[in-house]
């Protein structure tokens, strides 16, 4: 898969290019057949304001709009992405890029990813995807920005550690199969700190948040079946409950 331009309503000081939906549109209509021809899908992005016009007003172009497959959001996309969904319910909507920190791979960053990640799949994203795997401890970019990673090297010991933001992507990507899809949760004490998915053999996975700063036990109920458990103070949990 391809997108046109990334960021493409932002002048960048690494290579970049500003189009408008218009100019982009223009485009698709020759990029769309040659990666049609080469079995590459064109998706419209990436989509970095809270603006879902800059979509709309590509695909009310309907030579442009054949050739779309799919939306890519970050950032303050992600603003538009509930109303994507919404009016595009059958376009897939990938999240592009998780926003990068500041360098210090603290458990606050942490929590904040794991905020974008339950917004993107609640408002029907179908994909979530890391910045930066590794880095060296600091994380600063060529033009000057420190940012976080999965994983953060050492280089002169030979010696890596794994952040809090690699453990909040495990609890979701360890358990949650390909294939998998996001069903709905309710809650009746207005606690909304979850996601659930149903992965293809049946099982079902839930990931909760518990913010507060001592444990809560809380009581799940899925397909008539109910359990309880105990979620320690600021902290993920993540349960897998058989099929039946």
């Amino acid at each position: 898969m391809v997108m046109p331009q990334n960021e493409f309503n932002s002048a960048q000081p690494f290579p970049s290019c500003t189009w408008t939906p218009e100019g982009i549109a223009r485009f698709l209509v020759h990029l769309g057949p040659e990666m049609d021809a080469r079995g590459v899908d064109v998706f419209l992005g990436t989509l970095e304001r809270a603006d879902d016009a800059l979509v709309t007003r590509v695909l009310t172009d309907p030579a442009a709009a054949a050739w779309v497959r799919g939306v890519g959001a970050q950032w303050a996309g992600r603003g538009a992405v509930p109303h994507v969904h919404h009016d595009h319910p059958d376009l897939p909507i990938y999240q592009t890029e998780q926003e990068c920190g500041d360098g210090l791979n603290d458990w606050r960053l942490a929590r904040h990813a794991w905020a974008l990640m339950r917004h993107f799949f609640s408002h029907g994203a179908s994909a979530y995807m890391y910045w930066n795997m590794a880095l060296l401890e600091g994380g600063v970019s060529r033009w000057g920005w420190a940012q976080n990673s999965l994983v953060v090297v050492d280089p002169e010991t030979g010696t890596h550690r794994f952040t809090h933001e690699f453990h909040v992507l495990r609890h979701v990507s360890g358990f949650v199969a390909r294939g998998a899809r996001v069903i709905p949760t309710l809650s009746y004490t207005g606690h909304t700190d979850q996601l659930a998915f149903r992965n293809p053999d049946g099982t079902t996975v839930i990931v909760a948040q518990n913010p507060l700063a001592e444990p809560m036990t809380m009581t799940f109920l899925v397909d008539g079946a109910a359990f309880e458990a105990e979620l320690p103070a600021d902290s993920l949990s993540t349960f897998v409950v058989d099929a039946g």
